[in-house]
């Protein structure tokens, strides 16, 4: 029998993407124990996306917590680290919370946790969202999800931006490129971007917008000067807070990107999402693919020989703008579609 549970908190403190994926892991505790209470600490660059989360109660930034007093100011019976924190470890530790999960590969976790998961993730075929519920079982709940399922945990939110809301043009199909990913997984070619912006060059109800930080925009500036100049494209890189690109991404019809965090708070939102992967594990898409209602992923047929060395890999360069384009494309006919609907809808009322 699982114990009682209600106070959970879970320790993700990496990258964005990273925390998306395990925000279905609250989804489901919630669904599973009635009234529980489940909070997350993450990084406080993470944090504005947490707080969309309708399943997290309380956010905890890890670079304003006062770690030592944690656990007397909060009284959690339990903490699951979905990513390792020693210091925090240390302090469930000293502060006796009755459940301390932790996965049994990191040696500092048999000091610090009395209830180790034993699973390896580098060696799993499971995708990442799947492997955090693997974090369960020694606290006596055994719950495997199929992919589809994860689509409904998540519980993230856009929320409402005035300055973006000023931005898009609603009669116009709003596409979202990310071109870059903080060097987090392996990039489409910013030559297939720059292609891809010119197939859609005329298509006039486009309207292409270009995210990233103001250090991705630099970059961009300088080695792809061609897709920023695209007349049906508009930079945003370095404009948006993490809120703002949330807020966007909510409002867009679609986003294309490889696998780094605006991906999957797409997905979890559930808008049209293209994820880029090669085929290479274990970061292909069966590890960290793209999981919404209306997500796909595409990626090469196989891996080009080279893939050790990402500067002459050539897996990326596999997927072709052409069939990006063919996928965007039918995301526009839905959009018709609806909107056509609308119209009519409206005529009749």
């Amino acid at each position: 029998m699982p114990p009682a549970l209600s106070r959970i908190l879970i320790c993700r403190t990496d990258n964005i993407g990273d925390v998306v994926l395990t925000l279905p892991l609250a989804g489901y505790l919630k669904s599973l124990i009635p009234g529980v209470q489940v909070d997350m600490v993450c990084r406080a660059y993470a944090a504005p996306v947490v707080r969309c989360c309708r399943h997290i109660d309380r956010v905890l930034a890890l670079e304003e917590l006062d770690i030592d007093r944690l656990f007397r100011d909060q009284e959690y019976d339990t903490v699951v680290f979905a990513f390792p924190h020693r210091a925090i470890g240390r302090a469930a530790r000293r502060a006796h919370v009755a459940n301390r999960v932790g996965s049994s590969h990191r040696l500092h976790h048999w000091i610090s946790c009395n209830r180790l998961a034993h699973f390896s993730r580098a060696r799993s075929s499971l995708h990442e969202a799947q492997l955090n519920f693997a974090l369960l079982k020694p606290i006596g709940i055994e719950h495997q999800p199929e992919l589809a399922e994860l689509a409904s945990l998540y519980g993230l939110q856009a929320p409402r931006a005035a300055s973006v809301e000023q931005l898009l043009d609603p009669s116009q199909f709003n596409l979202i490129l990310h071109p870059k990913s903080n060097g987090n997984g392996r990039e489409w070619p910013l030559a297939r971007y720059t292609e891809l912006a010119a197939l859609l060059r005329s298509e006039p109800e486009v309207a292409v917008w270009i995210t990233g930080s103001r250090a991705e925009g630099e970059v961009l500036a300088r080695e792809a000067p061609q897709l920023l100049e695209s007349p049906n494209v508009r930079n945003l890189c370095g404009r948006l807070d993490l809120r703002e690109l949330v807020a966007l991404i909510g409002m867009a019809d679609g986003l294309v990107a490889s696998g780094t965090g605006p991906l999957h708070i797409s997905s979890a939102l559930g808008q049209s999402t293209l994820g880029l992967f090669p085929p290479i594990k274990p970061i292909d898409i069966a590890r960290w693919g793209a999981l919404g209602r209306n997500a796909v992923s595409l990626s090469g047929e196989q891996a080009c020989g080279s893939c050790t060395d990402a500067q002459s890999c050539r897996c990326m360069d596999a997927i072709g703008a052409g069939q990006v384009a063919a996928v965007i494309a039918g995301w526009r006919a839905r959009v018709a579609q609806r909107r056509r609907g609308v119209q009519l809808e409206e005529a009749a009322a």
